[in-house]
């Protein structure tokens, strides 16, 4: 799973940034994968140590996510 920057505390909050035109680049936390640059991907959040409590399926074009669900 990826993570987006900031650091979104609901779903609701993420998709309406997305639908705003606000750009977010995903990534892995630990760095030891590469995340999607082209495609599908999940994303997750909040971030560690709060537990996750959403879930989204993105579509990320050139390291840019441009829809969620």
């Amino acid at each position: 799973m990826a993570y987006v920057n900031p650091n979104y505390a609901t779903k609701k909050q993420f998709i309406e940034a997305v639908r705003a035109g606000v750009g977010h680049r995903t990534y892995n936390p630990s760095g030891m994968f590469q995340t999607t640059q082209w495609g599908s991907d999940s994303v997750e959040g909040p971030h560690y140590p709060k537990p996750h409590k959403w879930y989204a399926a993105v579509k990320v074009e050139n390291g840019i996510v441009v829809s969620a669900r």
